[in-house]
């Protein structure tokens, strides 16, 4: 009879497959926890220690490490010297070794794990089992996820039993299986120290000494931001998926750059709040009381830019925003959620990429952001816009450096352009009110240069639009003719970083011209 080998920490699913494998003439053979779940289950299950003729010892330590367990794995079955040795030994040939390993990973994420338990949940047998089956896949079934069990059923009633591509596949995913286990103790092992009390585990200082990427495939994009490129979307192994799409074409390279932007930006809001994106900078961002109301204001703000632009919220789309949006030429809107009467609507434009991404506060975002450059890999800590999380103007390091100080209105639109600020291209100065943007002038090569394209913008909607404004600058004024530009414009009130060594000039300046700035003390470049 056929023998399948079965030891799991994840038992999803467990039972169901291991009747149906014993429904199709296969011995069970079993482990610990893993054998007692199968046997009141009622299911016949021979013991591992039947097997090796050892008890299991050690606390479960040492159990399958056994030349009567391995070398019914990895015997060839083509070989007549490997069967001959097999059958010498009295060793029963394994046909499937179903694994998957200790809680390593799960342990590990618990602050509270003690050291000790730690080291515990380093499975030994289990990745050895594993890589002996992988090794002999073209004989051996390897099965590490409760995913494949129906494949794996459907496979052995297929007529010459799996396939090689099939085999093959499978022994792939161990071999992936094990390298993350593996990853996943060295990650955690480095943030341990061993001092003369023992050890202990300690957040690790600044960037880690070394890093490897976990990223599995999701979809194959058309090509990447040209169409000679090749590209390919990937996710974090374990991670719950970001992105789905319900409608439209396929989602670029570009696309999927414009909708990080977007989420980036109405992320910082608690209240509705929306934002079109081109070349992943907003054309305009707004908030209101509705999603709807949100959207046509940060439309409004540049909707000439906003033509085939990239549209952000953070609230779900309801039917009126929904026909906000199709009343115009978008390229892909991303949201946390979509209201049925909302989907048919959307759906009259069936070039429209229409995404479901999940909202993550700043927060709570991955603390890395890795970029790659010719010949290497640049790794920073997420920029995250703390100083605005409180209301202005009572959040900490603030520090109005004119003599006037803003008025509440004032404050109120400063905090709101400097969470806008920090997500455009540097060098940037932008205009706003207190819930929406005026006119952004993104990625100049001077500031006195983002205040000129900035006006051109507003110049085009009207002459005006900036008066009574505030301006924000995502890193200081190295000289007074960008306050200077700032304040012919129409803006009242400036934030900025501050730090330029002629900070003392470009204040004399605001006082001038009877402005209101505010020092942040942080610098937000975006490159």
């Amino acid at each position: 009879m056929p023998r399948a080998l079965l030891s799991v920490s994840d038992k999803s699913g467990l039972v169901e497959f291991a009747r149906a494998l014993a429904g199709r003439g296969f011995d069970l053979v079993s482990t610990g926890g893993t054998a007692r779940a199968l046997q009141q289950a009622g299911l016949t299950v021979i013991g591992i220690s039947d097997v090796t003729g050892f008890p299991e010892m050690m606390d479960g330590r040492v159990k399958t490490l056994h030349p009567l367990v391995h070398g019914g794995i990895l015997a060839r079955r083509d070989r007549a010297d490997d069967l001959a040795s097999a059958s010498a030994h009295n060793i029963t040939l394994i046909d499937m070794v179903v694994v998957n390993l200790y809680p390593f990973v799960e342990a590990a994420s618990n602050p509270a794990t003690a050291f000790d338990a730690l080291i515990e949940e380093i499975d030994i047998g289990g990745p050895s089992l594993l890589r002996a089956a992988a090794k002999n896949f073209a004989d051996v079934l390897v099965v590490v996820s409760a995913g494949d069990y129906a494949a794996v059923l459907e496979q052995l009633d297929r007529a010459g039993g799996p396939s090689r591509e099939f085999r093959f596949d499978l022994a792939r995913k161990a071999f992936a299986h094990t390298g993350r286990y593996d990853m996943a103790i060295a990650a955690t092992l480095d943030t341990v120290t061993a001092g003369r009390e023992g050890f202990s585990r300690r957040t690790p200082a600044g960037l880690p000494g070394s890093l490897t990427l976990d990223l599995r495939k999701v979809r194959d994009l058309r090509y990447g931001e040209n169409p000679h490129q090749q590209a390919a979307y990937y996710e974090g192994f374990g991670t719950e998926p970001r992105l789905e799409v319900l409608q439209g074409k396929e989602l670029s390279y570009t696309n999927l750059l414009d909708l990080d932007a977007a989420a980036r930006i109405v992320g910082e809001f608690s209240e509705p709040a929306a934002v079109v994106i081109k070349h992943t900078n907003p054309s305009g961002a707004a908030t209101g009381s509705s999603a709807a109301d949100a959207y046509l204001r940060a439309r409004e703000a540049d909707a000439l830019a906003a033509f085939g632009g990239i549209v952000g919220l953070n609230r779900s789309i309801d039917a009126e925003t929904a026909r906000a949006i199709v009343s115009t030429f978008i390229e892909a809107v991303a949201a946390p959620s979509i209201d049925e009467d909302a989907r048919p609507i959307l759906a009259v434009k069936a070039n429209l990429r229409v995404v479901i991404r999940s909202t993550v506060p700043p927060e709570q975002a991955p603390d890395l952001e890795i970029r790659s450059t010719l010949g290497g890999v640049l790794i920073q800590s997420r920029d995250i816009v703390r100083e605005a999380h409180a209301t202005w103007p009572d959040a900490a390091a603030l520090k109005v450096v004119t003599k006037r100080q803003p008025t509440p209105e004032e404050w109120q639109a400063l905090r709101f352009a400097w969470r806008i600020c920090a997500h455009v291209k540097s060098n940037t100065v932008m205009f706003a009110a207190a819930d929406r943007t005026l006119a952004i002038g993104a990625g100049q090569m001077s500031r006195v240069d983002a205040v000129r394209v900035a006006r051109m913008k507003a110049e085009a909607v009207g002459d005006r639009m900036l008066t009574g404004s505030v301006a924000a600058s995502d890193a200081f004024f190295p000289f007074r003719d960008g306050l200077d530009a700032v304040a012919a414009a129409g803006a009242t009130a400036v934030v900025q970083p501050g730090g330029s060594v002629r900070d003392a000039e470009v204040i004399a300046a605001a006082d001038e011209h009877g402005l209101a700035m505010v020092f942040t003390g942080l610098r937000h470049f975006r490159h």
